[in-house]
């Protein structure tokens, strides 16, 4: 599902209202900025986020995105592959466009991490996983690392590490 590109959603209910509820809880559990439907098991084209700057979790449903412009570095992370951050460039300024809980249009100009996030989740619903955007080198080492973490076929917990474009492992200590 991952890999798939998430269907429109047709029709704001009760059902997606609770959908999303869950889908906040889950980010918050896991201590993430954001979440796209299909990381928790949704065909469907919608995020939600909570960037903690006291505005609380907003919804984006049926989101476009235009990438304008700009380039920027940040050490990018994702729930779906827990404790494991890539160097990693994108464009620094977007404008993202959907739909809010309400039905309401949106249109956001974004910058930096807010700008980076929607990207992520975007790429999300296109069924684009961040491990696409790696170098060979940090792809390589970001396998290696998923490997040794997993036990029995589920993820087991390590500490968080950020592997640079030449597949460089630091640890949060460093």
């Amino acid at each position: 599902m991952l890999r798939q590109r998430a269907p429109e959603v047709t029709e704001i209910d009760g059902t997606l209202v609770g959908l999303v509820d869950g889908m906040v809880e889950a980010m918050h559990a896991s201590r993430g900025l954001a979440v796209a439907a299909p990381q928790v098991g949704v065909e469907k084209r919608l995020f939600v986020y909570d960037l903690g700057e006291g505005e609380g979790t907003k919804t984006v449903i049926n989101p476009t995105l235009i990438k304008v412009g700009g380039e920027w570095t940040y050490d990018e992370g994702c729930l779906s592959v827990p404790g494991l951050y890539f160097t990693i460039v994108r464009p620094r300024d977007v404008v993202l466009t959907g739909w809010d809980l309400d039905g309401n249009e949106l249109s956001i100009e974004a910058s930096r991490l807010e700008g980076r996030m929607f990207q992520h989740e975007f790429d999300h619903l296109e069924g684009t996983l961040l491990l696409e955007y790696l170098q060979p080198a940090q792809r390589k080492a970001a396998l290696r690392l998923v490997r040794e973490r997993q036990v029995g076929g589920r993820m087991v917990k390590g500490e968080t590490v950020t592997i640079d474009p030449d597949g460089r492992i630091t640890d949060d200590t460093d």
